[in-house]
């Protein structure tokens, strides 16, 4: 239910409505605006007070880590981290991103008023604003914003793919991105939404149309098929738990536009916008150890990045989507294989941690992390003595190879020189 604007704070609201009393860029943009302000998308509950846990891929030091092999150096005259939502929807991800990024100054914009207002109320109670340097939250067009100065991160989830014309939305992002700037972008896949596509065109063939009417007659759909049905088995298997708000079976059975890519399509996609590939988000899901072993997996270790990649894909079906990180420019990461060069850097500890300080946590990815004591002694004066060099902090024979693995766990950030510039 879309909140009304007069019991919001003046203070959220920017630009309310602009975006429709312009000609919309892309084609679709009034149908799937029309379409989220009947199902406001993602359909997360409100909380007062932070996000629950963490994602590391909306925090912009764990992704330079991951993407770069460091961080930029502290400097309190630097400008501060600019940050784009570009399609935030509800304001999950702006959520996360206000919390994660502190001082930063965010934008989020949405082409749906319903969702937009959800996630002016939902930044509202959660006290994201009062993390951030500043919070600007806008019903527009990611496509529409020229004006606007470059991005260090721009964060754009489950959203190009709604566009009739996705090449056109990512050269437009990419033209926000500062020089040394990253966009993490997620993308559906093709081969593991075949029963999904399935689904959606014969609800399109029974004329369910995208509304309540569609909603009944899609949940229904699932309730009367054959129970060992292959497209029941696999919503009841796969998605239901996913689908249990009416907003999300809407999102993901009723959608009025998108499209999917395979590997090839979405590289060529890339490749058109004039970006550059920087990685996975999920990397793990592209590892080929997690499908194979012994001699078909020395076969498949043996094989180029881009060929493991296709191979992962043509094995596990069930892959729905692509999530990656894309670069302005070519990525050239630091490199630490040089022990003067490590213990002469200052490094910060991981704030995507759960249950810090502890020798027992969970790392950037939920997973559990067990520290040795000297580990944990590292970790902690790295955290109790910013910019200190590694090498001053801790001056046993062993610290580089302590802080090596703490950085191959993603649980230390390294500080290289250098940093994004517009």
């Amino acid at each position: 239910m879309a909140i009304p604007h007069e019991m919001l704070p003046p203070a959220f609201i920017s630009r309310i409505g602009e975006l429709m009393s312009t000609q919309p860029s892309d084609v679709a943009t009034p149908v799937v605006s029309d379409f989220y302000d009947r199902f406001p998308y993602p359909a997360d509950p409100l909380q007062d007070g932070p996000p629950p846990g963490y994602n590391w891929r909306w925090c912009h030091d764990s992704v330079l880590a991951v993407v770069r092999g460091g961080v930029g150096t502290q400097d309190l005259d630097q400008p501060p981290l600019r940050i784009l939502d570009a399609g935030c929807g509800t304001g999950v991800s702006t959520d996360y991103l206000c919390h994660l990024n502190p001082g930063a100054e965010v934008l989020a914009v949405d082409i749906s008023a319903g969702a937009l207002d959800v996630a002016i109320e939902r930044l509202r109670r959660s006290g994201g604003a009062d993390q951030v340097r500043s919070l600007r939250q806008e019903q527009r067009s990611l496509l529409d914003l020229q004006e606007e100065n470059c991005f260090n991160y721009i964060n754009s989830v489950g959203v190009l793919h709604h566009l009739r014309d996705p090449l056109a939305g990512l050269k437009a992002l990419g033209k926000l991105l500062a020089p040394r700037g990253l966009l993490h972008l997620f993308l559906y896949a093709e081969a593991g939404r075949w029963e999904i596509h399935r689904t959606q065109k014969a609800l399109e063939l029974l004329e369910a149309g995208t509304g309540s009417e569609g909603l009944k007659l899609g949940r229904a759909l699932f309730s009367e098929l054959p129970e060992m049905n292959r497209l029941r088995r696999s919503h009841e298997q796969r998605w239901t738990l996913d689908t249990q708000a009416d907003a999300n079976f809407a999102d993901m059975y009723l959608h009025p536009q998108e499209t999917s890519y395979d590997l090839e399509s979405l590289m060529t996609l890339i490749h058109s916008s004039g970006l550059h590939f920087a990685g996975f988000s999920n990397p793990s899901v592209w590892n080929p150890a997690r499908l194979l072993k012994g001699e078909l997996l020395l076969r498949a270790k043996a094989l180029t990045p881009s060929a493991q990649w296709a191979l992962v894909e043509q094995l596990d079906p069930e892959i729905s989507h692509f999530e990656f990180f894309l670069s302005a420019e070519p990525i050239r990461p630091f490199c630490w294989d040089d022990d003067e060069r490590l213990l002469g850097a200052s490094a910060r500890r991981q704030p995507c941690l759960w249950g810090w300080p502890s020798t027992s946590l969970l790392g950037p990815d939920l997973e559990p992390q067990v520290l040795t004591e000297e580990a944990f002694e590292l970790l902690s004066l790295v955290e109790n003595n910013p910019g200190v060099k590694l090498g001053s902090l801790h001056s046993a024979e062993n610290t580089a190879s302590i802080a090596r693995d703490l950085l191959q766990r993603k649980l230390l950030l390294l500080e290289g020189s250098g940093g994004d510039e517009c």
